[in-house]
C-alpha cells in the first residue's frame, strides 16, 4: 500500500490476537508499511519503524505517558489501580519520582548488589545443572529475579509468587479487555492485597532498596503513600520483564550454540549478548503514548488526545536500522535499540536488570558448556510481553 501524506494506511493486523502474539515477526512488515498506520480493530494509530518509534519516545512533552501506556486513556477512563508514579506520569512529577529511584540505585548500591547476586547466581546454576532436564521458567528464569531482585528491594519471602501475578496483571491490562486481560485479573484482590502490604515501610527490610525509597518521605520530597506506590511500581517492572529476557536468552543460546561458545570463550561478551537479546526478542512488544497536542509524524497530521501504539518488536527488527535484523548475532552493535524503551521513560529498573542478567549468564558461562532444549518451548500468550510459559532445558557442564 502506498504511503500518503495526511492519510495513514489501514491494517487488519491485531497485535493483541493469539496469532500475532505467538509469531509477531510475520506481521511486522504490515506495521512498517508506512511511518504511521491505523489499526482498524481498535481505531488507533501505530508506529513500527525505528525512526518513528524513536521520535515518539524522545518527545515526551507531545507523546505523553500520563494518559496511560496501555490502550485505555486514563484521563477519560477510571483505571483498575492507581496509575504508576513512574510509568504513567509526566514531568515534573515523573522527574521527581525517577530521581528517587536513581538515588536508590547509586553506583555504590549496585556494587554491593553485584556481590550478593554473584553468590546467588552461582548457587542457582549449580542446582539447575544437577536437575538434569528441568523447566527453566520456574527453576531459573523466574527463580533468579525472585531471589536477587526481590531480596534487593526487601519484600517478604512469603507470598513472593504474587510478584509474578502482579506483573502479569499490570502488563496484560495494557491491552484490550480480552481473555488475557480477564485471566490476569481473576485473583486480583488477593494479589493486590499482598502487594500493597509488601510495599509498606514496616513490611520491608530495613536495608533494602524499598527502605531507601521511604527516605524521600522522611525528608518531605514525597508522602508516605507515594513512597509505597513508587516501591510498587519498581516491583512491577522488576520481575516479569527480567524473567522473559532471561528465558529468551536461554532459547537464543540453545538455538545458536556458536554464539554461546563465543560467550564461554570471552565472558565479558555477556553484556553485548544481552543487548542483542533485547533487540532480537524484545520483552516488551508494544506500549502506548497519547498526543498532548496536534502534531505531525513523517508529514501526517495527528490530532491531540490520540492513542499511538509503539511496536517495539517491529522497530528492533527494522531492516532500515539493522543489517540482517532477523539474525541473532551477539557481536553486532546494538546501540540505540529500544528494548527497554528510551528517553526519560526508559525502563526504570534497566540497570538492575542488566546487572542480574550479566551475573547470571557469567555464572552459566563458568559452569555450562552447552544449553540444550529438551522440547519445544511453550510461548506465553500475553497482551504486552514476549514470554515463555514452559521451557524444557538441560544444562551440560
Amino acid at each position: 500500500m502506498q504511503e500518503q501524506l495526511g492519510t495513514a494506511p489501514h491494517t487488519d493486523v491485531d497485535p493483541f490476537s493469539a496469532e500475532y502474539i505467538l509469531n509477531p515477526y510475520s506481521h511486522h512488515d504490515a506495521l512498517r508499511q508506512a511511518p504511521v498506520v491505523r489499526i482498524e480493530k481498535y481505531d488507533v494509530l501505530a508506529v513500527g519503524r525505528f525512526e518513528q518509534v524513536q521520535q515518539v519516545l524522545a518527545d515526551y512533552n507531545t507523546f505523553i505517558s500520563g494518559a496511560g501506556v496501555g490502550l485505555s486513556n486514563l484521563k477519560a477512563e477510571k483505571p483498575w489501580r492507581t496509575p504508576s508514579l513512574l510509568l504513567e506520569t509526566d514531568p515534573p512529577n515523573h522527574t521527581k519520582n525517577r530521581a528517587i529511584i536513581s538515588r536508590a540505585l547509586s553506583p555504590a548500591s549496585l556494587r554491593s548488589l553485584r556481590e550478593r547476586f554473584e553468590a546467588k547466581a552461582d548457587d542457582l546454576v549449580t542446582k539447575c545443572i544437577a536437575l538434569g532436564e528441568f523447566d527453566a521458567i520456574p527453576n531459573l528464569a523466574e527463580m533468579f529475579p525472585m531471589r536477587a531482585f526481590a531480596d534487593a528491594v526487601g519484600v517478604p519471602q512469603e507470598g513472593r509468587h504474587h510478584l509474578v501475578a502482579y506483573g502479569n496483571m499490570v502488563f496484560n491490562t495494557m491491552g484490550p479487555r480480552n481473555e488475557m486481560f480477564e485471566d490476569a485479573m481473576r485473583n486480583a484482590e488477593e494479589v493486590i492485597t499482598w502487594i500493597t502490604n509488601a510495599c509498606r515501610r514496616e513490611t520491608l527490610t530495613k536495608d533494602g532498596l524499598g527502605a531507601q525509597i521511604y527516605t524521600a518521605a522522611d525528608d518531605g520530597t514525597i508522602t508516605e503513600a507515594e513512597a509505597g506506590l513508587i516501591v510498587r511500581s519498581f516491583l512491577s517492572a522488576g520481575i516479569d520483564t527480567t524473567t522473559n529476557a532471561i528465558a529468551s536468552a536461554l532459547v537464543c543460546f540453545a538455538d545458536h550454540p556458536e554464539q554461546w561458545d563465543k560467550v564461554r570463550e570471552k565472558p565479558d561478551l555477556v553484556r553485548a549478548a544481552f543487548e542483542e537479546v533485547l533487540r532480537f526478542e524484545s520483552p516488551f512488544q508494544t506500549f502506548f503514548r497519547t498526543t498532548s497536542r496536534p502534531v505531525e509524524i513523517a508529514g501526517m497530521p495527528i490530532p491531540a488526545n490520540q492513542k499511538i501504539l509503539l511496536s517495539i518488536g517491529a522497530a528492533n527488527r527494522d531492516p532500515a536500522r539493522w543489517e540482517r535484523p532477523d539474525e541473532f548475532d551477539i557481536t553486532r552493535r546494538t546501540t540505540g535499540h529500544v528494548g527497554f524503551g528510551a528517553g526519560i521513560h526508559g525502563c526504570v529498573g534497566q540497570m538492575i536488570a542488566r546487572l542480574e542478567v550479566e551475573v547470571l549468564f557469567k555464572a552459566l558461562a563458568k559452569h555450562v558448556r552447552a544449553i540444550e532444549l529438551c522440547g519445544v518451548p511453550k510461548r506465553q500468550v500475553h497482551n504486552t510481553l514476549r514470554g515463555i510459559e514452559k521451557l524444557p532445558l538441560r544444562l551440560h557442564s
